[in-house]
């Protein structure tokens, strides 16, 4: 592994990468009126609101599963964090750019090979 980049100040990143949980975990909190599930019975609802409804459901739903991947993605860089290759891209050993890791903590992959 060469020393194109230094190695990221891991501390710093552990503490992004927990309040980045943090957030995702309280907001998810904030989701379940938006996962119920929709009511159609037709004399109560109309079919524009259940319309409505239905497309908020699926809206949630989609954002429950993105949100469960980046909370996986941040449960693999706090390990990574932990036995010390944080940072380190995946794919070709280099250290990943500081200022990737400042937009995407997370981040596996150094540019070259994330654009591969």
């Amino acid at each position: 592994m060469s020393d194109e980049f230094d190695q990221p100040d891991i501390p710093y990143f552990r503490q992004r990468l927990e309040a980045m949980r943090s957030e995702i975990e309280a907001l998810e909190q904030t989701r379940d009126v938006s996962r119920a599930t929709v009511e159609l019975d037709q004399t109560r609802v109309g079919r524009l609101s259940r319309m409505d409804a239905l497309q908020q459901q699926a809206m949630a739903q989609a954002t429950d599963e993105r949100a469960r991947l980046t909370l996986k993605r941040i449960a693999s860089a706090l390990q990574r964090c932990e036995d010390g290759s944080y940072g380190e891209c995946l794919r070709c050993g280099e250290f990943i750019n500081p200022q990737r890791l400042e937009v995407d903590p997370a981040a596996t992959l150094c540019i070259r090979c994330a654009e591969q």
